[in-house]
């Protein structure tokens, strides 16, 4: 096996990215945005999974059975896949079904925002002024 553990959990220069991308197509197959600087992959992994499932939640309406969920986020929801070199990162494939299936009761499984790298930035200029 080559590398560690280790080696695969921190992230290489530059940190890892999440590729946001558009269901609806109106950016065809290419990402809407890359958003880079993921310290782990931990935390890129998790910041993905969570903006998926809050999308799914955004296409959910009430009464809506699994399968109307899942058409919803495909016609007009938003994906997220981890980008690494290994191909360790996650990707909504796995757990897609289940979120549908899953309306979610922990409003933390869906609070991407805490993990955005962006916001570091953001609180770096804020400290700056």
């Amino acid at each position: 096996m080559s590398g560690s553990f280790d080696e695969n959990l921190f992230s290489p220069e530059g940190g890892f990215a999440v590729r946001i991308r558009d269901l609806s197509g109106g950016n065809g197959a290419e990402p809407v945005e890359t958003i880079r600087g993921f310290p782990t992959l931990v935390q890129a992994n998790a910041f993905a999974r969570r903006y998926v499932r809050d999308s799914i939640e955004r296409c959910r309406a009430k009464g809506m059975g699994a399968e109307d969920v899942l058409q919803a986020w495909f016609a007009f929801g938003e994906d997220a896949e981890v980008v690494s070199q290994d191909g360790q990162g996650w990707t909504s494939g796995t757990e897609i079904r289940d979120f549908a299936a899953n309306k979610v009761e922990d409003p933390e499984e869906r609070n991407w925002r805490v993990l955005d790298p962006r916001r570091d930035e953001d609180d770096d200029a804020e400290d700056a002024e």
